[in-house]
């Protein structure tokens, strides 16, 4: 009797034990395996993306390929991993920015004129995308990017107005890192603008960081010269006071350029060449060989693999950038 009774204890006491067992095995789960992108304790890989143009006595110059370029940070040669041309470049995305500001008032319908003839000289049917802003004392979105010129039409003549300052810098830093960050192809931002900025809280140099950071190119068109004619005085091409040194600063660093018009027709040789720069460059990625972020300035340069080759060439890129981590498509 007591046999039989330690008998069925036992078995209880086993069976109790596997039913845990079996609990166990339905709950806990393998654990999986570690992706470095989502360890904060792995440094990811990063690049470097430029968009790279070639020029001889100002015209545009192609025909290169891969192996004609050579790319330097802080003088030390670095590992190209991509290279596209005319043929294979990814679309353009355009940031037509248009300061609004006081001293706009007077020629508006000309910078509406000139930001609606830029979006359709730019942009590529079923291929490339363009958004719009305002700036002034605030900054204002009036068109996501899209690719149907009659919406960009639309958000541009419903400009009737400007406001009372000139937030040129918080334009940039806005427009770079909440639209252009993640777009899958070539960003780049058109300011429209005739005066110095007078009400960013962002600087100067805020707004050549988050560009170069967003891997954005800058052109500005300076309205400054005067509108439908020359102001007496005032030369078209030329850079006349700070706000204008300060704008080709920030076209510059961050690879595009400067133009200063002075009437319709210089505006639209301006649009033009514009174009054609975005539709000839060369689209260079590296990977840098230093790794790590520690915030500082690197310099970049772009040579010629020939150096005979590249002697009556001028090659423009962005020519540094800081090194901190960023988040980009």
């Amino acid at each position: 009797m007591r046999s039989h009774y330690r008998f069925i204890v036992f078995a209880a006491v086993l069976l109790s034990f596997f039913a845990i067992l079996d609990a166990r095995a339905q709950i806990v789960k393998p654990t999986p395996p570690v992706n470095p992108s989502d360890d904060p304790g792995v440094t990811k890989i990063f690049e470097v993306r430029l968009p790279v143009t070639v020029l001889q006595k100002n015209k545009l110059v192609t025909g290169f390929s891969r192996g004609d370029f050579q790319v330097f940070e802080d003088g030390v040669q670095q590992e190209v991993t991509f290279f596209s041309d005319e043929k294979t470049n990814p679309p353009v995305f355009v940031g037509v920015l248009m300061d609004t500001s006081p001293s706009t008032a007077g020629k508006i319908g000309f910078s509406k004129e000139a930001a609606k003839n830029f979006i359709y000289t730019v942009t590529r049917l079923r291929k490339d995308k363009a958004a719009f802003m305002t700036f002034d004392h605030e900054v204002n979105l009036r068109q996501d990017f899209t690719d149907k010129l009659d919406l960009l039409d639309r958000a541009v003549d419903k400009v009737s107005k400007v406001g009372s300052q000139t937030s040129l810098y918080d334009a940039v830093w806005q427009f770079s890192d909440e639209k252009l960050r993640n777009v899958p192809g070539r960003r780049v931002i058109v300011l429209i603008t005739d005066g110095d900025d007078t009400f960013s809280r962002a600087e100067l140099k805020d707004a050549i960081d988050i560009a170069q950071r967003t891997e954005t190119t800058i052109f500005g068109i300076s309205t400054k010269a005067g509108f439908l004619g020359t102001v007496p005085g005032v030369e078209a091409g030329t850079v006349k006071d700070k706000g204008d040194k300060y704008l080709t600063q920030l076209c510059e660093e961050t690879g595009g350029e400067a133009f200063f018009t002075g009437d319709m027709l210089e505006l639209e040789r301006a649009f033009k060449k514009i174009s054609e720069e975005l539709r000839s460059q060369y689209i260079i990625t590296y990977r840098p060989a230093n790794q790590n972020y520690d915030g500082k300035d690197r310099k970049i340069e772009v040579r010629f693999a020939d150096k005979d080759r590249g002697k009556d060439l001028k090659i423009r890129t962005k020519t540094s950038y800081r090194a901190i981590k960023d988040s980009l498509k």
